[in-house]
């Protein structure tokens, strides 16, 4: 393996690892502080106890994905010096503002929010909480925006070998960094609401504390079935968007070789490994595909044979990880949608087999997350920049392939470590159950 080869491989683990605890961060501070402040509003002690329970969670898991995240941005510098080098006046621009603004905000009121339990009123402590919250999705927003560039650059000229600034409105209204950002935030909601319905169910067959755990299942389960409905909403305008901006990605998604107008969509089928084709197709829906991409049944989509060999993206895993997502996203739906009706109904103690299904669907919408992310960025391939820099232009010229084996090597079991810490600190702190 070459340092390419190797400097992704690094990458891939390293960031794939770090999004583990993203979306839940972004998720369980809503939910913390809407639990807090019906404390704060009725006085209600039970809120208290479950505003604590899911903010000690919360903190544990923000913990590790802080630590996580420092590394990538030591990686785009080392690793890749040469893409560094090529998009740090446009690219930089955004990470500085997440880190000087949203990251520093919700930094200090975690603070605040931690120290402050017998310093401030109520309201006061409650209003901490809302504030990480945002600022949480608020440092995501600008990750986005810079990836969203990545995707679909805009508002630069190319001077002197490097991509330059012009039009920093344009990088901030950039469509496709927007519709990744909604697609992204909603999607760690989804990860907070079924880990709430999950720790919650392991309790409730257990038969403890009854009543708390079943205010955080439904609290749980209308979050999710909400957020579930807007990634489905946002799912079909990023699908539309890949269509239009980026072509071989959209026909890698639904492995599409010959360009078609009024295109059908195939609803089983597989990617051949040899030929330029699927090795298996079977029933098809006149013009679904044509109408999912363009929002026109007569429109015409683009095949993987109309790009060359070197331009399009590794066809099976984006094939596959984007139909999985999807079949998933649709699970989501349905089981939330249950989940608050048996709430609603106070009928989770007659049906201990859908707690138990629930309990095992908390990992689900992680493996989700993830796929979505294989998704945008093998999707991307061969580029780094779209239609700018390829990924083997963006790699670091003065790094070995030992160098990064060592570095990989050391992330890999320091970052086991870490997670197993995180894991073990996760289960006994959930086991432990809320405070009277």
């Amino acid at each position: 393996m070459n340092t390419l080869a190797l400097s992704r491989l690094q990458f891939a683990v390293t960031a794939m690892f770090h999004f583990l605890f993203v979306p839940l961060t972004l998720g369980l501070g809503w939910l913390v502080a809407w639990f807090e402040t019906r404390y704060a509003r009725s006085g209600d002690r039970q809120y208290l106890s479950m505003a604590r329970f899911w903010g000690k969670l919360f903190l544990i898991n923000f913990a590790l994905g802080v630590v996580t995240g420092i590394t990538l941005e030591f990686q785009i510098g080392m690793n890749w010096a040469e893409y560094s080098k090529f998009t740090g006046d446009v690219f930089g621009a955004p990470l500085a503002i997440e880190g000087l603004a949203a990251f520093f905000l919700e930094s200090v009121f975690i603070g605040v929010w931690v120290f402050g339990w017998d310093r401030l009123s109520a309201k006061a402590h409650a209003a901490a909480m809302w504030v990480v919250a945002f600022a949480a999705n608020m440092s995501a927003l600008w990750i986005l925006l810079a990836n969203g560039w990545m995707q679909h650059p805009v508002g630069y000229i190319l001077r002197n070998g490097r991509a330059e600034m012009t039009d920093f409105k344009a990088l901030l209204l950039n469509p496709y960094g927007l519709i990744e950002f909604f697609h992204t935030i909603f999607s760690g909601w989804v990860v907070a609401g079924f880990f709430v319905m999950g720790v919650s169910a392991w309790h409730l067959l257990r038969k403890n504390q009854e009543e708390l755990f079943k205010r955080s299942f439904g609290a749980g389960a209308v979050f999710a079935l909400a957020s579930s409905l807007l990634v489905a909403g946002v799912g079909d305008t990023s699908a539309v968007n890949a269509a239009k901006e980026q072509p071989a990605k959209f026909a890698a998604m639904e492995s599409v070789w010959e360009t078609r107008s009024a295109a059908p969509y195939t609803l089983l089928a597989f990617p051949s490994l040899k030929d330029e084709g699927n090795s298996f197709e079977a029933l098809e829906v006149p013009y679904a595909l044509s109408l999912m991409a363009f929002h026109s049944p007569y429109a015409e989509v683009k095949g993987l044979k109309d790009f060359a060999p070197q331009d399009r993206p590794p066809v099976l895993p984006v094939f596959l990880s984007f139909r999985t997502m999807v079949a998933l996203g649709l699970l989501f739906i349905l089981l939330s949608a249950l989940a608050v009706r048996l709430r609603r109904k106070d009928l989770l103690g007659k049906y201990p087999l859908f707690l138990k299904l629930m309990f095992f669907a908390l990992p689900l919408p992680y493996i989700a997350v993830l796929l979505g992310w294989l998704v945008t960025e093998l999707g991307r391939q061969p580029w780094a920049v779209y239609g700018l820099m390829r990924t083997a232009e963006g790699v670091s010229k003065t790094v070995t392939p030992a160098q990064v084996w060592l570095s990989l090597g050391a992330f890999t079991l320091l970052y086991a470590a870490l997670g197993a810490a995180d894991f073990w600190l996760l289960v006994k702190s959930a086991r432990k159950g809320m405070e009277a």
